[in-house]
């Protein structure tokens, strides 16, 4: 199926670029992967309209509302965009989608990959464990998680062979399959070892066939490494769009203010502009047809 617009991020600015599309009548997919800073926030004060709530109810209601208006959710982790001819692929989950344009509205989520796990990609690394698991059946795996969200994906693959479990940023892992082995300790770097995998911490070293990276969010490097960037922050013109045409972004991502209200009219805008792209996109093939 070829949507629209595939919206990467449910917060505000994401959830807002959702209802300015399908007004304008776009096939809207939004795919999050996760509750973003604004849900963490026991009360917001100066969002309009929603006086004293909470910022885990304004992302309720603006998801609802969004939902409501047609446009369709789903949550998992985004692990590529891939340009493709006049449109482009989004490898989620395990799952493949494709759309006409795509709008950024990832949040202020920074990811440092760890030395060595960029270049082992593909080589022993993934961040997939539904779509690479069964490559390791019978085999020792470890896990460096960056969330609770990686306890599911965790728990799935120890049902296929023996995993290590490291926690890179503290979290709760009571959800945790038994057998799984949870070591306390800094995840630092990833090596190749012979066949398989070594990681190093901040205490020691442990060797598997293969190593699973599992955080709410993928760093932009690896997300789409053609966006550019300066200091973690999106280059975009004034329709923010970034220097990859069809590509928009939205949102914190872009920096100061780090503001709801701001990141709402982002969404709006990118939107519209994302519309405009897709209308100016539609003319020029019936022009060359």
């Amino acid at each position: 199926m070829m949507y629209d617009l595939i919206i990467v991020g449910a917060g505000c600015a994401g959830c807002s670029a959702a209802m300015t599309a399908r007004q304008r009548n776009m096939h809207v997919l939004v795919i999050y992967s996760g509750e973003g800073g604004l849900e963490k926030a026991k009360r917001v004060d100066n969002y309009p309209g929603l006086p004293k709530a909470s910022g885990a109810e304004i992302i309720r209601v603006l998801r609802e509302q969004a939902q409501d208006m047609g446009a369709e959710m789903k949550r998992q982790l985004v692990q590529k965009v891939m340009p493709m001819g006049e449109g482009f692929m989004v490898l989620a989950g395990n799952e493949v989608y494709e759309a006409k344009a795509v709008l950024l509205a990832l949040g202020v989520a920074r990811v440092n990959p760890l030395p060595g796990e960029e270049e082992l990609l593909g080589a022993g690394i993934s961040y997939c464990a539904t779509c690479d698991g069964m490559f390791y059946r019978d085999k020792q795996m470890l896990v460096v998680a960056g969330g609770t969200e990686a306890v599911e994906e965790a728990n799935y693959l120890s049902e296929l062979g023996k995993v290590r479990y490291f926690l890179e940023k503290p979290h709760t892992v009571d959800g945790l399959a038994e057998g799984i082995e949870v070591v306390r300790e800094k995840p630092k770097s990833l090596h190749q070892d012979g066949q398989g995998i070594r990681l190093e911490t901040d205490k020691g070293t442990y060797r598997a066939d293969g190593a699973f990276i599992l955080r709410p969010a993928v760093a932009m490097t690896q997300l789409m490494p053609e966006v550019a960037s300066e200091k973690g922050i999106i280059l975009v013109d004034k329709d923010l769009m970034t220097n990859v045409p069809g590509v928009f972004v939205a949102g914190d991502i872009l920096g100061n203010p780090l503001q709801a209200a701001k990141a709402v009219g982002d969404g709006n805008h990118a939107a519209l502009s994302a519309a405009n792209y897709l209308r100016r996109q539609a003319a020029e093939a019936k022009e060359n047809a």
